[in-house]
């Protein structure tokens, strides 16, 4: 068996049957007794109550098993958008990827999402369209849709008999020869100019060089093979377990690198202990082993330390248990124990440099949440802290009258953290309704100094800061100007986590983003100059450089598909422009129309309340995460909690009594 395991993501919009093949898969190669299902709440994955009571995937998780001889771990992810930042972490882990598309519902809003990021990471992706068996399923209409809006370099490599009945099945589409309708050939050539002459002027090439030629462009991300089948059915699903074994590449294993691993997910084990699910790209880690865990927060970055109490390698059954204990070696998972401080998002060694960052799309929303018994709030506070190590996008936000405030991505992912509040911590929560999350964005350069000097309101302590616009999701750049050895380390330390903290709230108290904050002056005076003086007075010096500059209220927008019948267009394009939306890509299929558009995700609960009654009921709505755009009109303002830096005197109090925030 090939030692280097394949992690093998399997991603899909949700409901188009990626848990279901995910099942299909384990079953048909002895990884299970028994073939779970969706729907009865029993499959292997979705091993959470919640997820099995919704039939739907909520965390990523890791099943192994054994294909063609290799060993391949299947990562699950979620196919709701309310749960994007959970797919985008895993996508950081993979080797490759299986899209899994329906043949009823065709490309939808999270397809387009999914694909777009494995393009962009350059993962080898095999495409599996499923439910062929299904009334209404499409194959070569809907082959055509996936070149068209998709991604245009596809080579199938089966075709369908009776599909859209029950009786529906897969049979493989040679390369060659008078049968070899894939246009394998053809599209491979588009990269490969020796390959071309050979189509042009002959001799033609043999199905082996041409398996060859798709063997290697499909490891470079190049072309995506179709696969056409059913999970339910089972149809099509060994043509597809044979693409996985011989068209992906095993990932590269140097035992002798330094150690790199990223922690993709962390829950907890019946006892309440922190499980690290982390995979290893170089290096080894043992048991027993002392780890330093980097982590990149607001503040800077962070380095956790701790040892592993137990390591248990995820692989596939085997006789002797002694094999999944012990040592992880490079391209494998492994759940890590012993790590009380471990959070997603943890590195260990330098990041992964071979691939572009995970664009983990920040949460759009924000509701207030209160525990509903008295006496309660600080629970709840403690219970959404243990959630955040589990989810980086859960953080809270004490309001001036003591209530707590929560990040979202949307209602489905309220209603699951409030059943695990229940479930895990029995706290009932009550949650408000939710309101858009504004982001300012400098408009220009500011600058501010404060000096140390005595008398009332002074500080022994002297900074200087430059706040200047950044590009576009640039996010928060810290530099200085001023040497290092000026001010004494923690000085230093002081000023940088006082500016990324105060960055959280703006001139009209948004969160402030695409920006460089630069430290061009800094004193001190020996002895009585202490690091809560750089504290105290950096708030200040901030808000006045960035009041100099000015600010630009930003709002966050959802990217909208609607499916639509034809003569609704006019109709629903009317109603998102009323809206305050855009209209973007429109697309006919048949006697209906996909419209899409950038809509305010203030304004997405409107579209969703009148579509029906546009559509005559027949019309579809998706959504995900979008950019953000300049609010139009009066921008909106949130009360601070931070006493108020803007105004020296209000500001002076609150350092003297807390609690006189407003």
């Amino acid at each position: 068996m090939t030692t280097t395991p394949l992690n093998l993501g399997i991603l899909a919009h949700v409901d188009a049957g990626k848990t279901s093949l995910t099942e299909r898969l384990l079953f048909e190669h002895g990884a299970l007794a028994a073939l779970g299902s969706v729907d009865k709440g029993s499959t292997t994955t979705d091993a959470g109550e919640l997820e099995r009571e919704r039939g739907i995937t909520i965390r990523t998780a890791v099943a192994p098993l054994v294909m063609a001889g290799r060993h391949v771990n299947l990562v699950d992810t979620p196919g709701h958008p309310d749960f994007i930042a959970e797919v985008e972490r895993a996508l950081s882990v993979l080797d490759a990827a299986v899209l899994v598309v329906s043949a009823v519902e065709g490309i939808q809003a999270q397809t387009r999402v999914l694909m777009k990021s494995l393009r962009r990471l350059r993962l080898p992706t095999l495409i599996f369209v499923n439910k062929i068996d299904r009334r209404g399923a499409r194959d070569t209409a809907l082959l055509a849709e996936l070149r068209r809006a998709l991604a245009p370099r596809l080579i199938p490599l089966v075709s369908t008999v009776d599909a859209g009945t029950p009786a529906a099945r897969a049979v493989p589409i040679p390369l060659t020869g008078e049968q070899g309708e894939s246009g394998a050939a053809d599209v491979l050539a588009e990269h490969d100019t020796a390959l071309l002459a050979r189509l042009v002027d002959g001799p033609p090439p043999t199905e082996d060089e041409i398996r060859e030629q798709l063997l290697r462009q499909t490891a470079a991300a190049l072309v995506q093979p179709v696969f056409f089948g059913s999970a339910l059915s089972g149809a099509g699903i060994a043509e597809l377990a044979e693409g996985i074994a011989t068209l992906l590449p095993a990932p590269p294993a140097d035992e002798l690198a330094p150690t790199r691993g990223t922690v993709f997910a962390v829950d907890r084990a019946e006892s309440g202990e922190k499980r690290a699910y982390i995979r290893l790209f170089s290096g080894l880690l043992r048991e027993r082993q002392r780890l330093a865990l980097h982590r990149d927060e607001a503040e800077g970055t962070t380095t956790v330390t701790g040892r592993i109490s137990r390591l248990d390698v995820v692989t596939a059954k085997s006789g002797d248990d002694a094999q999944r204990r012990g040592v992880l070696t490079p391209g494998g998972i492994a759940v890590l124990r012993g790590l009380p401080g471990v959070r997603v998002g943890d590195r260990v060694g330098a990041a992964h440099g071979d691939r572009p960052a995970a664009r983990l799309a920040p949460p759009g929303l924000e509701a207030v949440v209160r525990a509903s018994r008295p006496g309660q709030q600080g629970a709840l506070h403690a219970a959404l802290s243990a959630l955040a190590d589990e989810d980086p996008f859960i953080r809270t936000r004490t309001a001036p009258d003591g209530t707590l405030s929560l990040l979202l991505h949307g209602a489905v992912q309220r209603e699951v953290l409030a059943d695990r509040l229940q479930r895990e911590f029995g706290i009932t929560a009550e949650f408000a309704a939710v309101t858009p999350v504004y982001r300012e964005r400098p408009v220009g350069t500011g600058v501010a100094v404060q000096e140390l000097g005595p008398g009332p309101g002074a500080f022994f302590a002297t900074v200087g800061l430059r706040v200047e616009p950044g590009p576009y999701g640039s996010g928060v750049r810290y530099a200085r100007e001023t040497e290092w050895g000026a001010l004494p380390r923690a000085f230093h330390r002081a000023i940088e986590e006082t500016v990324r903290l105060g960055l959280r709230q703006g001139l009209l108290g948004w969160e402030v983003t695409d920006c460089t904050v630069t430290v061009i002056r800094t004193g001190w005076a020996s002895p009585m100059s202490t690091a809560a003086d750089f504290r105290q007075v950096t708030p200040m010096v901030l808000m006045r450089a960035l009041s100099s500059a000015g600010t630009r209220v930003h709002e966050p927008c959802r990217e909208v598909e609607a499916e639509i019948p034809e003569d609704t267009l006019g109709p629903v394009a009317a109603r998102i422009a009323e809206l305050g939306g855009t209209i973007g890509a429109t697309e006919e299929s048949g006697d209906r129309w996909t419209l899409g558009a950038e809509l305010p995700t203030a304004r997405m609960q409107e579209l969703g309340d009148t579509l029906p009654g546009l559509t005559r009921g027949e019309g579809a709505l998706w959504s995900r995460p979008g950019t953000d755009r300049p609010v139009r009109g009066i921008p909106p303002r949130r009360p601070r909690t931070d006493g108020n830096p803007l105004d020296p005197e209000e500001y002076l109090r609150f350092l003297a009594d807390p609690s006189l925030a407003r």
